[in-house]
C-alpha cells in the first residue's frame, strides 16, 4: 500500500492523541464515527467504527496498558489491545461507560493509574476499568469542562472550564479506597485558557515533580510547578515564556511581522530518544558539525524544550532546566536556538475556526531521522513531517528542516461513489449525506499520492458527479436541477445552475468527448430510463497556460441547455452508465463511426447489452449517437456492468457471484469466473495501460481482486484473463468497501468507511504468474503493474513457441525452419545474461515475403538472404539431428522471454518439425500442419498421463481431411499406434473424419475391428461386432463367436446370427435385443444388433446419444452406406451442424458442409455466422461456449484462403460472402493475431491479402474493377466480359443475378481450379488459358460502373488500424 487517507479528523481539541506503549508509538484520532489507530505515516493499524454511528469527539491512550478510551457526545468506549506477541497488534471492545445525569456532551478524556479513566463534561467522573466499568467519583461542575488531564501519576488533576481563565488543580487525597476524595485548589491566568498538559517523566517508575504547562490567549506559556509543597497553593508560578517575543525576525520589520504562534513542549524523554536517533544516523563528518555536538550537549541536561513557531518559517526553542527549584536561576531558562526554514504550510488566519492548528511531536521512531511532527489542522487535516532533531536545531541556515511525509485527510462519514477524470489524475469523491471532495494526484509528489484539492460543503442530495478541466469544476446532478461549482480553491463555490425536466428517472451523467481542444467549453448529457436525454454546454474560463494568454479568463462559467437526446425506447433498459474513460483521450475525430471510441453502456434485464459512441455538433446544435455493437449475453437481470472505451465490458449476474468479461467490438466472451463465499460483487473498475491493455478490478465487501488481459492461446485454449493481485481490508477496517477507482498512474485507490487506501502501483508476481511473465530471478522482486500486464500481452519473440505454432498454421515452413535454425546457431555461444533479440536479427521484412515452399531459390533466400553468420556447410532445414541438439540446449540452457514450460513446449514443436521434415518430400502442406499438430498432442497427452486420451480438435481434422496425403498420414498415424491401432487411438487422430477414401476407410476400419477382438487375451467377439456389421461382413463375426467358447453367450449369440436378417421376423428380434441391451447399459453392442437389423439410423442415434461419440456414429454411417447415404447425411444436418452452430465451431461445420457436398456454403462457414447457413437458417447459440473467443481462430483464414481457390464451387461460396463481412473477417484475424503476440502475422496478413473484386450485374457487359490488395498493389484490368455463351464450366457462373468470370477473380490466374459446378458442355479438371486472357486483355474496356456492393477500402486504413 503507498498511502492512506485515514479520514478527515474531527475539529476538536482531543480529537488525536499519541503514545509510547512497549517501546512502540501509537497514533490515534477519531474521524465521524471512526476510530483509526496508526502506527506510522503509512501504517493503518485497526480502525475501529462506532455502531450507533454517531461522532466520537475524543481519544486518548494510556501508556502503561495500551487501552484506548475514545468518547461520543454520551459514552465512552474503552478497547484493550491484544495480538502484540504474535506480531498483529489490534484492540477490541473491553467495555462501554454511560455517565448519568450529564447536561452537556462529554468533551475530555484522560487515563489515570490502575486503568481509571477519567471523563469530563458537566461534571467530571472517574471511572475504573479493571474489572467492568466502576464508577469511583462524580464532581459536578459550574461549567462544562474543556480540559481535563491526570498527571503522570494521577495524583493531579488539572481541568479548565470553556472561555474560562482559571485552572482548577485537583489533588487526590487517597488510593485504593472506595472512598475517594480530592481537595483543590486554583491557578490563576489573565486571559482565556487555550492549551493545558503535565511534563512527562523517562519511565514511568521515575519519580519527578508536578510542572504544568500551560498557555492563554495573551500568547504566553506559564510554567508551573509545586515549588513549596507546604503551602496553600499546591502549584506556583515558575515561570513564563513570552511567544510573541520570542521571535523577531531581523529581516522583516515589526509592522509586518504576524502575530501567530504555535508552540509544543518536547519533554526530556523525546529529546532523549530525538537525539539518540540523530546520532545513530549520522556520518561521521555529521558528528564532527556544531549542530550534533550542540545537540549532544543540551541533551546531557535533560531539560525540557519549548518549541515556538510563527506561520512563516521561522522557530525558536527554548530550553528549561531544573523546572521545580524553589530559586530560580536566570541560566534555567535558556535559549538553544533561532531559525528558520521551519515550513508547516500553517494559515495566515488567525480569527478562522479552520485555521486553528496543534501539534504534536514524536520522537525516537526508527524512520529517516528519528524526529517527527504531527500538525493536526482543523480544516481536515493532519500532517506528517519528518526530519531530524539536529537539522532542527543547527542554527546554520538550512533547506526545508522537516519533509511532509504523509497526510491524513478523508471523509468523516462513509464514501458512497468515487468519480475519476479521463487522465486518472483528479477524483471526486462522495458520501451519502453529500460531503463531496476533490483529489488531486501531483506528478512531481513524492510523499504522497493524493491531495485534498478542494471541498464541496452541499446539503442537497447528489444524483451523479462530472469533474471538468481536471478537477477546476465540478458538476453535479440532482433530482431536478444540475449544478455547476469552481473547485479552484479549497472551499468551492456554486457558479451556475439550471432546472430540467425528463421523462423517466435520470440514470447518469456523460462527458461528451468533443472534436477540438478546448477546455473552456464542455458538453455534459443525462439518459433517463425511458432513453430520453438532455444535454447541457458548460462554459468555463481557461486554466492552462500563462495567464495573460488565457482566453476567456476573466469569463463566468455557465451552464446552459444545449439540446434534447431520444435514442429510441426505454422498454426492458436496465440501465445505461459512461465508459471507464481508462485513459482514453478527451478529443476524438470528427467520424461518427464504429472506430469512435465508445462513450456509453447500456444493458437490458434480458441481458442485451449496447455500446454507443457520440459526436458533438456544434453548428446544428446536437449531440449524434451511433450504437456500435449490440449482443445478447444470455445472463438474465444483470446487477451490475461496466465498460470501457476501448471495447471490453464486464457484467454480472442476478445472484452478483459470476462475473463475464466481453469483448463488445467482436461481440464475444473471454472470461467467466463464478465466486462462492466471497460475498456479492458489488464494484467494477477499468484501467488501461498505455499500450491499451486491460485491467478490470473487481469489488467485494471487503476484498478487491485485479484481473488483467492475456493473450489469446487457440492451440492450448488457455484462458485470457487471469488474477494478478488482490487487495484484502478485513485486517485493517470492518467497514465495508464502498467504491474503488484507478489512477492515471496504476494505483487503485478504495474507498471504504470514511478512508481512502491508495494502493501501490508495484506488484509482487505470484508463483503461478512467474512463468508467463518471463523474468529472471532478480526481475522477480518488483514490478509495477504496466509492466506486468505489458509481458503478459506484448509481441512474443519470433522463436515463441505459440509464434513458431501460428506460424507454420499460416504456411510459414520455410520461414520457421530459417528462424529454428538461427535460434540453433545463436544458442551454441550463448550464455545468462547475454542479450538475444527477439527478432533474431531479422527485419520485420523476413516475415511478410510470400515465398513457394518448394521453391529451392526460396529455401536458399531464406536461409543466406538475411543471414550471413551462417556456415554454408549447415543444413538448411530442421532435421532430426538438429532438433535432438536443440533440444539438448533447450534443457540446459535459460532462453530470454522464455518461461520453462515454454521451452519446453519449443522442444517439443522443434521434435515435431524435425520429424515432419523427414517426410516433407512425401506429404503436402496440409499434411505437414495435421502431422505437427498430430505429433504435439500425442506428446502432451503422453505428458498428462491421461486415462481417456481427448481426441484431436477439429482444426487438425480439417487439415488432413483436406491433404492430398492421406494415404501416408494413415501409414504415420498406424505406426505411431504401433500398428495395433484401436477406436480410442483412431478417436483420438480423428482418422474416420478425415479419410476421404471409401476403400482405405473400410480397410483401415476392419483393421480397428481385428485389433478390438485381439486387445484381450480372452478375444471377445463382443468387442468387434458394430465393427464387423458395419462393414456387413457377417459371417466373419459369427465365425469368432463359434471360437469363443469360453462365453456364456455363446451357443444363444451364434445361433441368432446364424439367420437371414432380411427377414422380418429376425429384423424383429435383432431390434428386441438392441433394446434389452440398451436396458442393461451396454449402448456400443446395442448399436451393433441394431445394424443387425439393418436400422443404421438408430444406431447412430445409439452412438452418438447414449455413447456421446459423435465420431464413431459418424464413422459407421459412412462404412455402412458410404458417404452421401441419407442417414449420414440426415445425421449431418440435423446433429453436426446445430451442434456447430450452438458451439461456434466453424471448423466442423465446414467439414460437415464439405461431407454434404455443399462446398460453397462450406467455404462461407468460415465467415459468415454458421446458423445462417442452415436449411432452415437458425438462431445464434445461446450457450457461452458459442459465445466465446475461442470460436475464433485466426487459422482459418489460412483455410478460407486454400478453399476459395480449390474449385468452382468454393469460388461461387467465396463471391457470395459480402465484401464487408470479409473485410471484417481479415481485420479481426489480424486484431486476433495481435492480441495471442504475433503481429507480425498481422502485418503479413493485411499487406498481402488478396479481397474478391465486388461483383456486377450479369445484365451489364463491362469489365469488372481492377483487383486490389490490401497493401494498395492493383492487378491489370481485366478484359470485359464476352456475350456468348460459355464454352466451359470455368467461363461464368451466376451468383444471386450476378454473372462471374472466376478467372478474373483471383490474382493467380494461372491455378489449376476444379469445375465442380454443372456445365452445358463439360465438367472436369480445366486451366485456364493464358494466352486467350492475354489476347482479351489487349482489347479496350468499356467504362467501369461503380460498384453497387460494399466498396473495398483502401489499403492504408487497414495498415493503420493495426499500427503498421
Amino acid at each position: 500500500m503507498r498511502a492512506v487517507l485515514p479520514g478527515k479528523p474531527a475539529a476538536k481539541l482531543q480529537a488525536i492523541t499519541t503514545a509510547l506503549w512497549e517501546d512502540r508509538h501509537i497514533i490515534a484520532y477519531v474521524s465521524g464515527n471512526a476510530l483509526i489507530v496508526l502506527g506510522g505515516p503509512d501504517d493503518v493499524l485497526q480502525t475501529l467504527y462506532n455502531e450507533d454511528e454517531e461522532e466520537l469527539v475524543a481519544v486518548t491512550i494510556d501508556e502503561g496498558s495500551g487501552r484506548i478510551a475514545t468518547c461520543t457526545r454520551n459514552l465512552v468506549y474503552v478497547y484493550q489491545p491484544y495480538g502484540q506477541d504474535e506480531g498483529a497488534l489490534k484492540w477490541s471492545l473491553r467495555c462501554t461507560l454511560s455517565p448519568d445525569e450529564i447536561t452537556q456532551p462529554l468533551s475530555t478524556l484522560s487515563w489515570g493509574i490502575e486503568e481509571e479513566v477519567l471523563v469530563g463534561a458537566s461534571s467530571l467522573f472517574l471511572y475504573s476499568t479493571n474489572n467492568g466499568a466502576e464508577q469511583l467519583w462524580a464532581k459536578p461542575l459550574a461549567n462544562p469542562v474543556k480540559f481535563a488531564q491526570f498527571s503522570h501519576d494521577a495524583t493531579l488533576i488539572a481541568s479548565s472550564a470553556f472561555y474560562d481563565r482559571i485552572v482548577k488543580i485537583w489533588r487526590r487525597l487517597s488510593f485504593g479506597s472506595p472512598d475517594v476524595r480530592f481537595d483543590y485548589a486554583y491557578l490563576s491566568h489573565p486571559t482565556t485558557i487555550t492549551h493545558l498538559r503535565w511534563r512527562k517523566p523517562l519511565h514511568r517508575e521515575q519519580h519527578i515533580e508536578h510542572v504544568l504547562y500551560t498557555v492563554c490567549a495573551d500568547n504566553k506559556l506559564r510554567v508551573w510547578a509545586a515549588m513549596d509543597p507546604h503551602g496553600l497553593q499546591i502549584l506556583q508560578l515558575w515561570a513564563e515564556i513570552n511567544l510573541i517575543d520570542s521571535i523577531q525576525p531581523r529581516s522583516i520589520s515589526l509592522a509586518d511581522q504576524t502575530k501567530k504562534r504555535l508552540t509544543f513542549i518536547l519533554d526530556s524523554r523525546d529529546l532523549r530518544l530525538a537525539t539518540e536517533r540523530a546520532v545513530e544516523h549520522a556520518s561521521s563528518e555529521d558528528k564532527e558539525q556544531y549542530a550534533i555536538g550542540h545537540l549532544t550537549d543540551i541533551a546531557n541536561m535533560c531539560p525540557e524544550v519549548c518549541v515556538v513557531l510563527d506561520d512563516r518559517g521561522h522557530m525558536s526553542a527554548w530550553g528549561l532546566d531544573n523546572v521545580g527549584c524553589k530559586i530560580r536561576k536566570t541560566t534555567d531558562v535558556f535559549n538553544i536556538v533561532h531559525t528558520d526554514g521551519v515550513r508547516l504550510h500553517l494559515s495566515h488566519d488567525v480569527k478562522n475556526l479552520a485555521s486553528n492548528t496543534q501539534i504534536y511531536p514524536i520522537c525516537g521512531m526508527s524512520t529517516k531521522g528519528g524526529f517527527s511532527l504531527l500538525v493536526h489542522r482543523f480544516d481536515g487535516r493532519v500532517d506528517w513531517f519528518e526530519g531530524s532533531i539536529d537539522r532542527m536545531f543547527d542554527p546554520q541556515p538550512q533547506k526545508p528542516r522537516l519533509q511532509l511525509e504523509s497526510t491524513w485527510t478523508g471523509h468523516s462519514a462513509a464514501i458512497k461513489k468515487i468519480v475519476r477524470t479521463v487522465s486518472g489524475r483528479t477524483l471526486v469523491s462522495r458520501t451519502e449525506h453529500g460531503e463531496t471532495v476533490v483529489w488531486t494526484q501531483k506528478p512531481s509528489t513524492t510523499t504522497k499520492t493524493l491531495q485534498r484539492h478542494s471541498v464541496i460543503d452541499i446539503s442537497e442530495h447528489i444524483h451523479r458527479t462530472c469533474i471538468l478541466q481536471e478537477g477546476s469544476f465540478v458538476v453535479l446532478l440532482h433530482h431536478d436541477k444540475i449544478s455547476l461549482w469552481d473547485t479552484r480553491q479549497k472551499t468551492a463555490s456554486k457558479v451556475g445552475e439550471s432546472s430540467y425536466e425528463v421523462r423517466g428517472k435520470p440514470l447518469c451523467l456523460i462527458l461528451v468527448p468533443e472534436t477540438e481542444a478546448d477546455e473552456c467549453v464542455a458538453h455534459v448529457a443525462t439518459v433517463s430510463s425511458e432513453m430520453k436525454g438532455i444535454v447541457w454546454e458548460i462554459t468555463m474560463p481557461a486554466t492552462a497556460g500563462p495567464r495573460p494568454l488565457r482566453r476567456n479568463s476573466a469569463a463566468p462559467a455557465t451552464v446552459k441547455h444545449f439540446c434534447t437526446l431520444d435514442l429510441g425506447s426505454g422498454n426492458d433498459l436496465a440501465f445505461i452508465l459512461p465508459v471507464d474513460p481508462a485513459g482514453s483521450p478527451s478529443v476524438i475525430s470528427g467520424f461518427l463511426d464504429t472506430f469512435a471510441r465508445d462513450v456509453a453502456l447500456s444493458y437490458t434485464k434480458s441481458g442485451v447489452v449496447k455500446s454507443w459512441t457520440a459526436k458533438v455538433d456544434r453548428e446544428r446544435r446536437k449531440i449524434d449517437w451511433l450504437l456500435t455493437s449490440n449482443f445478447e449475453t444470455g445472463i438474465n437481470e444483470p446487477s451490475l456492468a461496466s465498460g470501457t472505451s476501448i471495447r471490453k465490458a464486464a457484467l454480472v449476474d442476478a445472484k452478483k457471484t459470476t462475473l463475464t468479461i466481453w469483448n463488445t467490438r467482436s461481440c464475444q466472451l473471454e472470461y467467466e469466473e463464478y465466486f462462492e463465499g466471497s460475498g456479492p460483487i458489488q464494484d467494477l473498475d477499468w484501467a488501461t495501460t498505455p499500450e491499451n491493455q486491460s485491467i478490470l478490478s473487481v469489488g467485494f465487501p471487503h476484498r478487491v481482486i485485479i484481473y488483467c488481459q492475456l493473450r489469446y492461446d487457440y492451440l492450448e485454449a488457455g484462458p485470457s484473463w487471469a488474477s494478478i493481485r488482490e487487495f484484502r481490508l478485513r485486517d485493517i477496517t470492518p467497514h465495508p468497501i464502498g467504491d474503488s477507482v484507478w489512477l492515471g498512474s496504476g494505483n487503485l485507490v478504495i474507498g471504504a468507511g470514511n478512508q481512502l487506501y491508495v494502493h501501490d502501483e508495484h506488484v509482487t508476481l505470484s508463483e503461478n504468474l512467474v512463468p508467463d511473465l518471463r523474468l529472471s530471478p532478480r526481475e522477480k522482486e518488483y514490478h509495477d503493474i504496466f509492466t506486468v500486464v505489458s509481458r503478459l500481452n506484448g509481441p512474443l519473440p519470433v522463436y515463441h513457441p505459440q509464434f513458431v505454432s501460428q506460424s507454420l498454421l499460416a504456411g510459414k515452413i520455410r520461414h520457421m525452419q530459417a528462424i529454428i535454425i538461427d535460434l540453433h546457431q545463436k544458442l551454441k555461444f550463448f550464455t545468462e545474461g547475454d542479450s538475444l533479440d527477439p527478432l533474431l536479427d531479422h527485419p520485420p521484412e523476413f516475415f511478410t515475403t510470400r515465398v513457394d515452399a518448394n521453391s529451392s531459390a526460396a529455401k536458399k533466400d531464406l536461409t543466406t538472404s538475411y543471414k550471413d553468420l551462417i556456415d554454408d556447410e549447415e543444413p538448411k532445414t530442421v532435421t532430426e539431428e538438429i532438433a535432438a541438439t536443440l533440444n539438448e540446449t533447450l534443457t540446459e540452457k535459460k532462453v530470454p522471454f522464455l518461461s520453462s514450460k515454454e521451452q519446453f513446449r519449443l522442444a517439443d514443436i522443434v521434435e515435431c518439425m524435425g520429424t515432419v521434415e523427414k517426410h516433407r518430400r512425401s506429404i503436402d502442406d496440409n499434411a505437414a500442419r495435421f502431422l505437427l499438430f498430430f505429433r504435439q498432442h500425442a506428446l502432451m497427452t503422453s505428458s498428462k498421463h491421461a486415462d481417456e486420451p481427448s481426441s484431436i480438435s477439429w482444426r487438425e481434422i480439417t487439415w488432413a481431411f483436406h491433404s492430398s496425403s492421406q494415404d501416408i498420414l494413415v501409414d504415420l498415424v498406424n505406426r505411431h499406434f504401433n500398428g495395433k491401432m484401436l477406436w480410442r487411438h483412431a478417436k483420438e487422430s480423428g482418422m474416420f473424419m478425415w479419410i476421404t477414401d471409401l476403400t482405405a476407410l473400410k480397410t483401415q476400419f476392419e483393421i480397428i475391428a481385428r485389433n478390438e477382438y485381439t486387445k484381450t487375451e480372452e478375444k471377445n467377439p463382443v468387442d468387434c461386432s458394430l465393427f464387423y456389421l458395419a462393414l456387413r461382413k457377417k459371417a466373419v463375426l459369427v465365425g469368432l463367436w463359434r471360437m469363443a467358447t469360453w462365453s456364456r453367450e455363446q451357443s444363444s449369440t451364434s445361433r441368432l446370427l446364424s439367420n437371414n436378417f432380411q427377414d422380418p421376423r429376425w429384423k424383429t428380434a435383432a431390434l428386441k435385443n438392441a433394446y434389452a441391451l440398451m436396458g442393461k447399459r451396454r449402448f456400443e453392442y446395442a448399436a451393433a444388433f441394431f445394424l443387425l437389423a439393418d436400422s443404421l439410423k438408430d444406431a447412430v442415434s445409439v452412438l452418438a446419444n447414449q455413447m456421446q461419440d459423435l465420431q464413431l456414429a459418424i464413422a459407421v454411417a459412412r462404412v455402412y452406406e458410404g458417404d452421401g447415404g441419407p442417414v449420414l447425411n440426415a445425421f449431418l444436418k440435423e446433429r453436426v451442424l446445430p451442434a456447430a452452430a450452438e458451439e461456434g465451431n466453424r471448423w466442423q461445420a465446414t467439414w460437415a458442409f464439405w461431407m454434404l457436398q455443399q462446398r460453397d456454403k462450406a467455404v462461407r462457414a468460415l465467415v459468415s455466422p454458421i446458423h445462417t447457413l442452415l436449411s432452415p437458417p437458425g438462431s445464434p447459440g445461446v450457450n457461452m461456449q458459442a459465445r466465446s473467443f475461442l470460436t475464433d481462430d485466426p487459422a482459418l483464414v489460412v483455410l478460407y484462403r486454400q478453399l476459395r481457390e480449390k474449385s468452382l464451387q468454393t469460388l461461387k461460396g467465396a463471391a457470395m460472402v459480402p465484401a464487408r463481412e470479409e473485410w471484417e473477417f481479415v481485420t479481426h484475424t489480424a486484431r486476433l493475431y495481435g492480441r495471442m503476440g504475433c503481429d507480425l502475422l498481422a502485418l503479413d496478413l493485411v499487406q498481402n491479402w488478396e479481397f474478391l473484386p465486388p461483383t456486377q450485374q450479369a445484365s451489364t457487359v463491362s469489365a469488372l474493377p481492377s483487383q486490389t490488395t490490401v497493401n494498395g498493389t492493383a492487378s491489370k484490368r481485366t478484359s470485359p466480359v464476352h456475350s456468348r455463351t460459355p464454352s466451359s464450366a470455368l467461363d461464368s457462373f451466376d451468383v444471386g443475378g450476378f454473372n462471374i468470370d472466376p478467372r478474373k477473380m483471383l490474382r493467380r490466374r494461372s491455378s489449376l481450379v476444379v469445375a465442380d459446378l454443372p456445365s452445358p458442355i463439360r465438367t472436369g479438371f480445366v486451366t485456364a488459358d493464358k494466352e486467350h486472357r492475354e489476347k482479351d486483355g489487349e482489347k479496350s474496356q468499356p467504362k467501369q460502373q461503380q460498384p453497387t456492393a460494399f466498396q473495398e477500402p483502401d489499403a492504408n486504413s487497414l495498415l493503420d488500424s493495426f499500427g503498421f
